[in-house]
């Protein structure tokens, strides 16, 4: 198989980072990973999630029934679309008033969307609803996957770098931790992870080595491990 072309569509780089270490520890075949931008002008929807939600809005206004028929994306093989699960207690309003109101008057599915965290699964599939009112779809295309660790990515990082019996207590109910980009940069120095891109690269290989390790833990890395193997099945003779 030659190398797979991907498309990802996520909040920012550090999630970037983690994305793609799993994906050389899910993919049987070297991959080129392409990050989508928005390319409109709405400096209102800043980074983070609103800047997916800017990237949808966009995907919406050209029209395109499935995400991967988009013509921006349709060398792709894969398209993968990225959300933290903490989203889901955010609120347009966030983003000001302008962005609220446009939500109100596109009739984007409802924020905050959250359900009682565990399960993770409640508030993923709220979420995905919510993705595809951004979209304007009705489900998402046979190569595109969600993307929506809980609460964030850095869920599975920790399941990665930490060990159950020396950190039991930062792992405990791990993907209901809304804080744990904050835990993880506030730990002692000698285990201290930082939030930047540069401190995420340099544990992208615990990532990729502890892959099975973090399905186990976190059940949303289960669900986009098997959604990226169907596709893979589905692509092979």
């Amino acid at each position: 198989m030659s190398d797979l072309r991907i498309a990802l569509v996520a909040e920012g780089t550090t999630d970037q980072v983690i994305i793609e270490a799993a994906l050389k520890a899910i993919l049987p075949c070297p991959f080129i990973l392409t990050y989508q931008p928005p390319v409109g002008t709405r400096p209102d929807l800043g980074e983070g999630w609103g800047k997916v939600m800017k990237w949808c809005r966009e995907f919406h206004v050209r029209g395109c029934a499935t995400v991967e028929s988009d013509p921006t994306l349709e060398l792709f093989d894969m398209v993968i679309l990225h959300l933290d699960a903490d989203v889901a207690d955010k609120s347009y309003a966030d983003y000001g008033v302008n962005v609220a109101n446009m939500a109100q008057e596109e009739a984007l599915a409802s924020l905050p969307c959250s359900s009682p965290c565990p399960p993770a699964s409640d508030t993923i599939e709220k979420l995905k609803i919510v993705f595809l009112s951004w979209l304007g779809v009705a489900n998402l295309g046979r190569k595109s996957v969600f993307c929506i660790p809980s609460k964030s990515s850095e869920a599975w990082l920790a399941a990665a770098v930490f060990r159950e019996d020396e950190d039991a207590k930062l792992l405990r109910e791990l993907e209901c931790n809304q804080g744990m980009a904050t835990q993880l940069a506030n730990l002692p120095k000698v285990k201290r992870i930082r939030k930047s891109k540069t401190v995420y690269i340099r544990h992208a290989y615990s990532i990729y080595n502890n892959w099975n390790t973090i399905r186990k833990i976190c059940s949303q890395a289960e669900v986009f491990h098997n959604d990226v193997d169907r596709i893979i099945q589905e692509m092979t003779p």
